[in-house]
C-alpha cells in the first residue's frame, strides 16, 4: 500500500516551522507509516469523529497533534497541528479542522468543474 500525502493550504507547513528537529523527525516517521501501512497503532493515530483523525507524537515532554482525513481511501490530507496542553483534544482545534476540511471539499468541487 502507498498513500499519497498532501497538505492543504499552509497550515501544516506553518506548524512544521514551529517544531524542533526531533518532533519533525517523529512526525515524518508517523507519516511514513501512514503512507505505507494498512493498519496503524492508536499510539500514533486516533479517530476523533466524522472522518477526522489526528497524528499523535510526543517530543521533549511536549505532545503534538496534526489533523488529517482520508480522501477516497488513498489520499491523506494534512490540516493544521497544535501543541496539546490538556487531556482532551480542544474543541476549538477540532472545529478549525472541520472548517479546513469544508474548504478542502469546496476546493475539490471547484477543481472538477
Amino acid at each position: 500500500m502507498c498513500r499519497k500525502i498532501i497538505a492543504f493550504g499552509s497550515h501544516y507547513d506553518d506548524f512544521m516551522q514551529t517544531l524542533g528537529a526531533d518532533a519533525r523527525r517523529k512526525l515524518h516517521y508517523v507519516l511514513d507509516i501512514l503512507a505505507s501501512e494498512e493498519r496503524i497503532s492508536t499510539k500514533f493515530v486516533k479517530h476523533i469523529r466524522d472522518g477526522l483523525y489526528e497524528i499523535r507524537i510526543e517530543s521533549g515532554g511536549n505532545i503534538y497533534r496534526v489533523f488529517f482525513i482520508f480522501d477516497e481511501g488513498r489520499i491523506v490530507v494534512l490540516f493544521h497541528g497544535f501543541q496539546k496542553k490538556s487531556q482532551a483534544t480542544p474543541e476549538k482545534e477540532i472545529k478549525k479542522a472541520f472548517e479546513i476540511r469544508r474548504k478542502y471539499n469546496e476546493f475539490k468541487r471547484n477543481q472538477k468543474r
